[in-house]
Formats: C-alpha cells, structure tokens, sequence
C-alpha cells in the first residue's frame, strides 16, 4: 500500500533503538537539520546525539574525515559508554562506509555503526539495522535479536489490519472532549457495573497511560474493576527498567495490577489481553495505550473507553466499535527524559469527577 500520509522514519527507529540499547551518543552522519526534532527530544532522554553537519561539497566528495573527527570528540568530551554512527540519507547516497569510519577514528568506546537511511516504507527497518550489529557486538543475544523480530513484525501487523497504516490516507482526529467521556466513565464505575482498565502501551508512553489506571483507581478504589498492565521485565535494557520503574510507581499508589506482557510486546499482546477480556465478561473496558491490537471479536458488545496518543488512530478505533475514543496529544514529548509517573490530562479530569459507589 502507498499511503499519502507522513509515516514514522526509520533514521528516527534507529535514534530510538539506540538509546534502547543504552547508547550515550549517537552521531548522525548527515546534514545537521536531519532528525532535528526527534534529536532534540532524545536528548531529554539523557542520550546526547551529535551530527556530522554535511555540507552540499561533502555531498559530493564525502564526509568520511568529519565523521572520525565528530567521533574523537564525542569520546574526549562525553566518556561514553556506548556510541553509535547512525546512517542517514546522504551518507547511503554517497556510499559512505561507516564501519571503517568507526575503526579508522581511533575510538576505544564500544560503538556500532548503523547503515540506514529513510527510504524505506517501513519504520521497523530502522530498528532492526540497529539490532543486528548490536547483537554482533554482543550487546544484546541471539535469541533477543530473533525476539525482537518477531515482536516488530507483529506490531506492524497491527497497524496495518487496525491502526494508523490501515488505509491511504486518514483525517487526524482529537478524539472526544475528556470531560464528557471521564464522565461516562466514573458513572459506570460508580454504578457497579463490571469493568476491567487494560494498559497495553508501548515502551515509555506507558509513564503517562499508567497515571489513568491510577486515576480511575483514585476515583473509584472500591468499583467491580480488574486492573491488567503489560509491564513484565523483558526487553532491551531501558524498556526493562522503564517497566520496574512504572510498575513501582502503581503499587506505591496502591494499585496492583495483575501483569500481562512487556512494554515492547503491544503488538503481539492482543490475544492474550482479548482471552483475558473474554474470561472476565465486563460491561465496559479502559484500554489505553495501543487498544486496536486487540482483535475485534474480543470487544464487540462491550462499552469500550480508549485512550491512545494517535491523532491518526482514532478513525481506526471508532471503525472497531469503540464507543469512547480520547486522545493524549502532547504525551510523547512528555514521556522523553521522565523516571516517574506522569499525569495525564484524561486523569487529570478524571480525579475531578465524583464516584457514587
């Protein structure tokens, strides 16, 4: 399918995966305006990336020499950890060879090199460009490499059956307006009805898709509700600890949710998440985080509430049924650099609600 909508990049999946894989600097090989604002917020996130900064000449006669000099500093300056040498378009175009670049500078830090570009139609290549020679440096093994696939092709599989690369185009939604939905929401609660709250986010979304278990917890703590969170520690090294993290932070709220996959499992954890939906039989269900895994035939008769961060993806959940579809806009950002649980605005109204129970 072509679609005529922006797609997520693959230079950004690989940013993204290195920091993953708890690379301290990253360098573009590149003008120095690729992946700017993606940069800019991964640097919040405590990983520094650097670029190479090529000019129109160097387009031509390469940019090898600037690459060596961007590493030596990166090591003087930061003491890495880990780095790694993200390819970009220019550098494919001009063939530029990353790994010799890497042994030729003189780095002593481990650091792989990244051969990728943003000319291909799926952002998931970005990622596992990044994999392959991270497990050839042994930074991660064989069997997580092969994990790793697998779990990247089935969340592709989901946004194409149900979620943002399903059609051609789709028209950006906000969602519904909070109030009315967290309304709804805390007279269901409240009423005694059977639901269950379900958070299958990915990675770090799941800092702010987290506080609206909490939050209708806080409002509700005595309602019919079973609480289920994909925060089981498996994954690259930060997804891991992101998970302890955010799972700490519901049990000393005093919530204890029952666990359900990791944070890098959403797309492959539809079944499972729609096994449990169909033993628990409730009347309404809060699914936030990546809600369309969850195959059709698991909701269907149930009032479903979903929160995603996916102006893109509300159309797609609304075709699935959903009767309440809410849109986090700004979580993304928000969600960069952070350690703790942060408040959601759909929370945030909820709170300020009141529960007849």
């Amino acid at each position: 399918m072509k679609y005529m909508q922006p797609r997520p990049s693959s230079i950004v999946a690989a940013l993204y995966t290195a920091r993953d894989l708890e690379v301290d600097v990253a360098v573009l090989h590149g003008p120095s305006g690729c992946s700017f604002k993606h940069a800019r917020l991964l640097e919040e996130d405590g990983m520094r990336v650097l670029t190479t900064s090529l000019a129109d000449h160097e387009f031509i006669f390469g940019g090898q020499e600037p690459l060596e000099r961007v590493l030596r500093y990166a090591e003087e300056q930061f003491h890495p950890h880990r780095m790694a040498v993200v390819g970009t378009c220019v550098s494919m175009i001009i063939g530029e060879d990353l790994k010799s670049a890497v042994t030729l500078s003189g780095v002593s830090t481990p650091t792989i090199a990244i051969e990728i570009h943003a000319g291909y139609p799926e952002n998931i290549e970005g990622v596992i460009a990044t994999l392959e020679p991270a497990a050839e440096a042994g930074w991660i093994s064989a069997d997580e490499l092969e994990r790793q696939k697998y779990l990247l092709g089935m969340a592709n599989e989901v946004e194409r059956l149900r979620g943002a690369a399903c059609k051609p185009y789709i028209e950006p939604s906000r969602g519904d307006l909070k109030h009315l939905v967290a309304g709804r929401l805390a007279a269901l609660a409240g009423s005694g009805k059977r639901g269950i709250a379900i958070m299958n986010a990915k990675k770090e979304t799941a800092y702010m898709f987290a506080d609206e278990l909490l939050a209708l917890h806080d409002l509700c703590p005595c309602a019919d509700i079973t609480y289920l969170a994909n925060l089981e520690a498996r994954g690259l090294p930060k997804v891991r600890q992101d998970a302890r993290r955010i799972l700490a932070g519901m049990t000393g709220r005093g919530l204890e949710p029952g666990l359900l996959g990791a944070l890098d499992e959403y797309g492959a954890n539809g079944e499972a998440v729609g096994k449990r939906l169909s033993e628990l039989d409730p009347e309404f269900a809060l699914i936030v985080g990546v809600p369309h895994a969850i195959p059709r035939e698991y909701t269907d008769g149930i009032e479903c509430f979903s929160i995603t961060n996916g102006p893109r993806q509300v159309e797609p959940l609304r075709d699935l049924g959903h009767r309440h579809v809410v849109v986090e806009v700004d979580l993304h950002p928000r969600t960069l650099g952070v350690k703790d649980i942060v408040e959601s605005e759909f929370g945030a109204i909820l709170r300020s609600m009141s529960c007849e129970l």
